[in-house]
C-alpha cells in the first residue's frame, strides 16, 4: 500500500490544480475573522479590509473578511466528491471597538455562506478547549448586568456535498470495512462535545504565526478516521503546520495541503518526518484501549459475539470484524514529482492482552 502527499504554496481561493470532485474529505482551520492576530493576513488580501479596520468599522471588516473566505468555500464545494465531507474548525471572535464590546459569530457566518453555496449542514462538534486563565470573567466582574461570558470553545462545522456517499464497487466496500472504527470509539467520537487539549505553536517567524491555525493531531486524526476511508484523498486548504497531512499519512489516506506562507515549509517537513513515530503509536494505543474496553465489557457480563478476522481480538459488532490498520513503513520525498510517498506494512497480530492498570 502507498499514499501520495502534495503541498502547494498557493492561495487557497484558487485550487485550479485540483480537478472537480477529486477530494473525499476536507479538514481545515482558516484564519479567524476579527481575531486581531489575523488582521494583517486579511488586510494583505484586501486594502478595503485594512481601511475598514483603520476606520474602526468592525461590522464591515467582519463581512469583508468572510467574503475572502467565501471564495475558498466555493472551491471546496467544487473539488469535493458527491457525498464528500468538509470539516471546518472555527472560533467566534470577541473584540472591543469604539469602547463597545461584542461577539463576531464566525461559525454562523460560515454556515450561512456554505448553505448558499450548496453544502448540506450536518450536526457540528463543540471543541471545548481547556484554559489556564485564573479568571473566567470579563467586563464588570462580580457586578451584575455588565459582565461577559468567557469563550472556552470552538466549533468543528461538518458540511456535506450532496447526499450520502456511495461505495459502489466491491473494492470500495472492502476499503470501507477495513477502515471501520471500534464501537466504543464511535460512541465517544460522534458525541457533539470534544474535550481535546489544544497545542501551542512553536513558530519563530511572526508573520507565519499569524497565518497558522494549528489544531492538535488528535482532532485531525479523529475527523479523518470518521469521515473517510483508506486510500481517500484529504485536503487542507489552510495547511499551516501540516497537522492534517500528518493525520492523513497516519491513517493511510492521500493528502493535498495548500499554504500561502512558504516560510511554513521547514515546520511542515519536520512534522511530516514525525508521522511514523506518532501515527504508529496512536494505532497501538487504539488497539490497547480497545482490548482494555473489551475486558471491562466482559466483566460486566455482556456478551461479545464477534472477533476481528485480522487480529483475533473480540469486537462488539459485525462491522468491526474486518478492521485493518496500515502501519507507516517509510516516508520519502521525491524532488522530481514534489510529493511525499508513504509506504505501509501490515500490522502483525501481537496477541494483545488487557493492561494491568
Amino acid at each position: 500500500m502507498q499514499t501520495m502527499h502534495r503541498i502547494f504554496f498557493n492561495d487557497s481561493a484558487c485550487l485550479s490544480f485540483l480537478s472537480d470532485e477529486s477530494v473525499h474529505l476536507v479538514v481545515t482551520s482558516p484564519p479567524y475573522p476579527m481575531i486581531e492576530m489575523w488582521d494583517d493576513a486579511f488586510s494583505a488580501r484586501s486594502p478595503v479590509i485594512r481601511k475598514a479596520l483603520s476606520d474602526l468599522d468592525g461590522a464591515t471588516a467582519f463581512e469583508l473578511m468572510h467574503e475572502e473566505l467565501d471564495r475558498v468555500w466555493s472551491e471546496l464545494h467544487r473539488v469535493l466528491c458527491r457525498g464528500g465531507i468538509a470539516c471546518i474548525n472555527i472560533g467566534d471572535a470577541t473584540r472591543t471597538i469604539r469602547d463597545r464590546f461584542r461577539l463576531y459569530p464566525n461559525h454562523a457566518r460560515i454556515l450561512h455562506a456554505c448553505q448558499n453555496i450548496g453544502f448540506e449542514v450536518l450536526p457540528c462538534i463543540i471543541w471545548r478547549k481547556t484554559t489556564n486563565a485564573p479568571t473566567k470573567f470579563m467586563g464588570s466582574g462580580m457586578l451584575p448586568a455588565g459582565a461577559y461570558v468567557t469563550l472556552e470553545h470552538e466549533y468543528i462545522l461538518i458540511l456535506r456535498k450532496g447526499g450520502k456517499r456511495s461505495f459502489p464497487t466491491e473494492e470500495d466496500k472492502i476499503r470501507r470495512r477495513e477502515s471501520a472504527i471500534f464501537w466504543e470509539e464511535r460512541n465517544r467520537w460522534f458525541s457533539d462535545i470534544w474535550d481535546v487539549k489544544g497545542v501551542s505553536q512553536n513558530i519563530e517567524n511572526a508573520s507565519s504565526r499569524t497565518r497558522s491555525a494549528a489544531f492538535p493531531f488528535e482532532l485531525a486524526y479523529r475527523l479523518v478516521q470518521m469521515h473517510s476511508v483508506q486510500g481517500d484523498t484529504v485536503l487542507d486548504p489552510f495547511l499551516g503546520t501540516g497537522v492534517t497531512a500528518v493525520a492523513a499519512i497516519a491513517s493511510g489516506r492521500n493528502s493535498v495541503g495548500v499554504e500561502i506562507d512558504d516560510n511554513m515549509e521547514p515546520l511542515i517537513r519536520q512534522n511530516i518526518s514525525s508521522v511514523k513515530k506518532i501515527g504508529n503509536a496512536r494505532i497501538i494505543q487504539r488497539i490497547q484501549e480497545h482490548v482494555d474496553f473489551i475486558s471491562r465489557y466482559a466483566c460486566d457480563k455482556r456478551e461479545v459475539k464477534y472477533k476481528n478476522s485480522v487480529y483475533g481480538f473480540p469486537v462488539v459488532t459485525s462491522q468491526e470484524r474486518d478492521i485493518r490498520f496500515p502501519i507507516v513503513h517509510n516516508i520519502a520525498y521525491s524532488s522530481e514529482s514534489e510529493e511525499y510517498m508513504t509506504s505501509y506494512s501490515p500490522l502483525e497480530n501481537q496477541g494483545w492482552e488487557p493492561s494491568s492498570k
